[in-house]
């Protein structure tokens, strides 16, 4: 039992952890900067509840990374209170009086793994009309993290085994990777990068192909049969907001093959937004308590 006045005779008491000194000192958490820009989400593609839905959810990923985070959500293609176009959200946010003239109201960054020249085309455009001064980040990839999420991706539909070091196999594991994109050639390139790194995870071939490529797919499916694999899979390093409707599942079966679902909410999604917002206004551990201006 412990007295009014503290605990019993005997018992030990919890002291605080001394903090570390030195090199291998914890570094302090980040929080965003006081009067730091908004980050504001550019969701590609036709709105839904679906999309709105995984775009909050991200968000609360970035909010948990960075607190303190003002973010707001634009779509690309919105009309509505419901699903609030990108240039009206900068607007708004560019609107008040007692702004600084050089002050950045926003910070837009695209949810794209990859450079899709035509919805990255349809955010430009909708931040220089918005007349905001709002700055754009670049997509989120290549990366390491996109490679990880596809690898959670693939091992979630029993595609890939969830840890190469698990001594154990997956009868249905695929023995090659195409790794879609959307956006072309350039998009490809991008993404093959992604998929070096995911090749590396997997210790199988990952080739990279547009969706939007007509016949991008299948040539790369017979590069990869020709290459000797026998089991392949179809992973997105995608999204899902930007993927035309039946377009994933029209290349599964045009390569013939099983597909992994988009990344969708995936926790490196979210990190990455805030990596990329912090990038553009150079926000660090010794800024993180300090006021921008």
């Amino acid at each position: 039992m412990s007295s009014p006045t503290g605990p019993e005779q005997g018992l030990p008491v919890r002291m605080p952890r001394p903090r570390q000194p030195g090199r291998h000192r914890r570094p302090e958490p980040v929080t965003a900067p006081e009067g730091a820009p908004a980050l504001v989400l550019a969701v590609p593609g036709p709105p839904s509840a679906e999309s709105r839905s995984l775009a909050e959810e991200v968000l609360s990923i970035a909010r948990a990374e960075l607190p303190g985070l003002n973010a707001r959500v634009g779509f690309a293609e919105g009309g509505d209170d419901e699903f609030p176009p990108l240039q009206e959200v900068l607007a708004r946010l560019a609107a008040p009086r007692d702004k600084a003239a050089d002050e950045l109201p926003a910070v837009v960054v695209p949810l794209l793994t990859g450079p899709d020249s035509a919805q990255l085309r349809l955010i430009r455009q909708a931040v220089l009309n918005s007349g905001s001064g709002a700055e754009l980040t670049d997509v989120l990839g290549p990366h390491p993290l996109l490679a990880e999420a596809v690898h959670v991706r693939l091992s979630e539909a029993g595609l890939a085994r969830a840890d190469r070091a698990r001594l154990f196999t997956v009868t249905t594991a695929a023995d090659g990777i195409i790794l879609a994109t959307l956006g072309g050639e350039d998009a490809v390139q991008a993404t093959g990068i992604t998929g070096m790194l995911l090749s590396a995870r997997l210790a199988v071939p990952v080739l990279a192909a547009a969706l939007d490529g007509a016949g991008s797919v299948a040539d790369t499916a017979q590069r990869l049969l020709a290459a000797g694999s026998r089991q392949l899979a179809l992973a997105p390093c995608l999204i899902g907001p930007e993927i035309p409707d039946g377009l994933l599942a029209a290349a599964a079966e045009e390569a013939g093959c099983p597909a992994a679902e988009p990344l969708g909410a995936y926790p490196a999604v979210g990190k990455l937004l805030v990596a990329a917002y912090s990038a553009k206004l150079g926000i660090g551990p010794q800024q993180s308590t300090a006021q921008v201006r």
